[in-house]
């Protein structure tokens, strides 16, 4: 499904300034996984997503999606096969716009050349989606006069419309406060389950990377150092990730407190 063949990234290459923020990444994803993605400030967790995204391109190596070698492909031509949720609530919607506005861009995310116009029942179909997350009577309104949780949630319906062959959520939960978090985490676990998405997900919350999702993994200075599914996975707990990394790594995190809260 996604295939990281010894990717590195490095910054300023040649400079005073340089600065390796990957160092030969192979990472191998099947459809159908949920991937959670941990480790501390500076690991490489961001970095590895905005290679996937195409958000800057990579120094070496290559990436396939679904069989096609996406390495050189623009962040917009990834865009039709790869959704992604910022931290940002703001970041994943237009607010000048409206929300039915909105919508449609989404729905028609991927269909090369076909132009979408917003008819009666395509408004009644956004109507029934936006129920999920009490919206269904704001149609017109423009995004940016939603909350950050109502924004983040709209993002998250929208990111699902198009079924996209991949969905990076990039601590999409981490700018709310903590009821409208859960209120939007339990919507990414209800909309990965009923559409069968493969989704990576980078959280800071140790003990939910242990309970959710078939895989965890653990980076630290550019490199995977874990990658844990199974039996393994279910049997972790935090104290037990946190001995793994100590081992591995012969240093302590940079903040254990930090990676056990979201």
């Amino acid at each position: 499904m996604l295939d990281i063949e010894h990717v590195t990234k490095v910054f300023f290459p040649g400079t005073i300034n340089e600065k390796v923020a990957l160092t030969d990444i192979n990472l191998h994803v099947e459809t159908g996984d949920v991937i959670c993605v941990i480790g501390s400030n500076g690991s490489g967790k961001s970095t590895l997503f905005n290679m996937i995204a195409g958000t800057f391109p990579v120094t070496s190596g290559k990436i396939v999606l679904d069989g096609k070698d996406i390495t050189h492909d623009a962040e917009y031509k990834r865009a039709f096969k790869i959704g992604r949720i910022f931290q940002d609530p703001t970041k994943g919607t237009s607010a000048n716009m409206s929300i039915q506005d909105n919508m449609t861009l989404a729905f028609t995310k991927g269909m090369k050349g076909i132009r979408f116009s917003l008819t009666q029942k395509k408004k009644e179909l956004f109507r029934e989606l936006l129920k999920q997350i009490g919206l269904e009577d704001r149609l017109e309104d423009n995004v940016g006069l939603l909350s950050g949780g109502q924004r983040q949630a709209l993002t998250l319906l929208m990111s699902t419309l198009s079924h996209p062959s991949l969905l990076l959520l990039d601590e999409h939960t981490a700018a709310l406060d903590p009821n409208n978090a859960e209120i939007v985490m339990d919507l990414t676990k209800e909309y990965i389950e009923r559409d069968k998405l493969t989704a990576m997900m980078v959280t800071h919350n140790m003990q939910f990377a242990i309970d959710y999702g078939n895989r965890l993994i653990m980076m630290d200075e550019g490199r995977i150092i874990l990658d844990i599914k199974g039996e393994e996975k279910k049997n972790l707990t935090v104290q037990a990730l946190i001995e793994k990394f100590r081992s591995l790594r012969n240093k302590d995190f940079t903040s254990d407190e930090g990676l056990l809260t979201d």
